[in-house]
């Protein structure tokens, strides 16, 4: 299930949607597993710990729950370009004019207001290619 589009303006068209990818999200997943896995069996390690192999397991465990739990929302908010906003999950409407940057940032784009608000577009798979997308919409 993708966020409904919300009612449009008169004259305002959909150039864009960015939907969640699911690979991008489970990559996500497993890169935040592997990394906070390791951190966790080096410290139990540094603590002298007899069996620091529960700290990557422990993670790994705990990563994979949230992963499982959050999967159904995050992979429904899509993004919605119009030639006026960008409409977003929760009521999000940024106006075009408003937006001074979007940029990749790791598999998502940040997007950033003039008014210094700062949003996500998560788990998108061509995280380069939306932000610039955004730019040419914004002109």
């Amino acid at each position: 299930m993708t966020t409904p589009l919300p009612p449009l303006d008169p004259g305002e068209q959909v150039l864009a949607s960015f939907a969640p990818d699911r690979t991008t999200y489970l990559r996500a997943h497993l890169i935040m597993a592997v990394a906070l896995g390791a951190a966790a069996g080096v410290a139990l390690v540094v603590m002298g710990n007899p069996y620091p192999v529960t700290g990557p397991l422990g993670a790994a465990a705990a990563i994979g729950l949230r992963a499982a739990y959050l999967a159904s929302e995050a992979l429904s908010d899509t993004w919605h370009l119009t030639n006026r906003r960008l409409l977003g999950p929760r009521g999000h409407s940024l106006p075009l004019a408003q937006i001074t940057h979007a940029r990749p940032f790791l598999g998502a784009v940040q997007i950033i207001t003039r008014s210094g608000d700062k949003h996500l577009i998560k788990y998108l798979a061509d995280a380069p290619a939306a932000a610039a997308r955004i730019l040419l919409a914004r002109g």
